[in-house]
């Protein structure tokens, strides 16, 4: 099992420490995507009047937005990977019983030049 990671980020102008199992990288990562927020945010001038219980509400909702569309996406690319593997294997399938054709036609034709050869 990983180690458990603790690392300082700044969110917000403030310092916290995250733990969990994930890498320094990426804590700092899931900080900064937080940080982004809130500065695309801070820019819009009725977000700023807003109380802060109000903003982090607002953030809230809009990070979990951000989930619900990527999970949407994800099952959606989850769907088309699954259809293309039913396509591929349906492709697959067709080459293995046109190769088998191909063999038959070329032994039948093999077979007729034989006895051609045999009748001249």
């Amino acid at each position: 099992m990983t180690a458990k990671t603790d690392t300082e980020v700044l969110i917000g102008g403030k310092v916290y420490t995250l733990s969990g199992y994930e890498s320094e990288e990426y804590l700092q990562k899931v900080a900064l995507y937080i940080n982004n927020k809130i500065s695309e945010y801070n820019k819009i001038e009725g977000f700023r009047r807003q109380s802060m219980d109000t903003q982090a509400v607002l953030l809230e909702l809009n990070i979990a937005d951000d989930y619900f569309k990527a999970k949407k996406k994800y099952k959606s690319l989850e769907e088309e990977i699954a259809a293309k593997e039913k396509e591929l294997y349906d492709i697959k399938h067709e080459l293995i019983a046109t190769q088998i054709k191909l063999e038959s036609a070329e032994k039948a034709l093999k077979a007729m030049q034989t006895v051609k050869r045999d009748n001249n």
